[in-house]
Formats: structure tokens, sequence, C-alpha cells
């Protein structure tokens, strides 16, 4: 278990819990400021596939925590490195829209909007993973079950939009 922290033959524990409080903190926060409209999801249509709300919490742990793993080992390479600056800024800037969506979905109730966005924050995901991929492969593999969920969940945000256009 070790190994998946050992980057070039070192660990670094605080910039390890550091990188898992910083993915881990853009979902408590967009969390918090959407607390209120837990009621409103509940009572909207959903497709027969939307997980249950209790799935969320335990799912993006989960995926957080990845993320923030593997932004650990592309930071362990070094930020004098081009590649890896690079790699770091389209991490930052997709947690950034992770943190929009969920604003944008729960907290404005704006689902077409929310679609549209997820659909940038996939590709930006998909960007991040390749170029994670390219600086250390373990690091794009843990950024893999992240593209599945945010794939899947744009087809359950564009489902919900579409079932409760007229509602």
């Amino acid at each position: 278990m070790l190994e998946l922290f050992r980057v070039n033959g070192r660990i670094n524990f605080t910039a390890l819990v550091v990188s898992i409080f910083i993915a881990l903190s853009v979902g408590l926060l967009s969390s918090y400021f959407v607390m209120s409209t837990f009621e409103e999801y509940v009572e909207l249509i959903k497709p027969s596939f939307a997980p249950p709300a209790s799935v969320f919490a335990p799912v993006w742990t989960v995926l957080y925590t990845l993320m923030g793993i593997a932004s650990y080992r592309i930071w362990m390479y070094g930020t004098e490195r081009e590649d890896v600056r690079s790699a770091l800024f389209y991490y930052g800037l997709q947690l950034f829209f992770n943190f929009l969506w969920t604003i944008i979905f729960f907290g404005l109730g704006l689902r077409g909007l929310a679609y549209l966005e997820i659909i940038l924050l996939l590709i930006l995901i998909i960007v991040t993973t390749v170029r994670f991929y390219r600086i250390d492969e373990i690091a794009g593999y843990l950024f893999i079950p992240y593209v599945l969920w945010v794939a899947f969940a744009s087809v359950v945000n564009l489902s919900i939009w579409l079932l409760n256009i007229d509602v």
C-alpha cells in the first residue's frame, strides 16, 4: 500500500495529506453551499438508473481521495518541470469546474446549464487524466474512476434536465 505513495523513491506524507485535503475540501465546500437543496433534489423526476442520494457522499469521498493521491504523485515530480505545472493547472481548473457544477445543478437548479458545464468538466478531466498519465501512469489510472463517474453523472444530469423541463 505504501508503494502507491512512493514517487521517485520517496514518500512525502505532508504533501500527500495536503493534496488529499485540497481535493476533499472542494467537495465539502460545494456540498456545504447546497445542503439546503436536498429536499428539492428528492422531488425531481429521475431516470431509473439514477443512483440514490445516499450513494453520492461515499462515492465522492473515494473519488476526491483518489484525485488527491494522483495530484500528490504529480506534484512529487517537481513543479520546476513545465509538464508538471501544466498538469497541475488543468487539475486545479477541473476542480474549480467540479465545484461549480454542484452549485449550478443543486444550488441554482439550472439543470441545462449544469449539463453544459459537466460536459466541459468531463473534457477537462480527460485532459488532466492524459497529462497525469504522461508524467506518471499510476496517477493517470487513479483518475479513471473519476472519468467514468462524471461520464455517468453527465447522462444522469441530462436525463434529469429533460425529465423535469415542464415540471
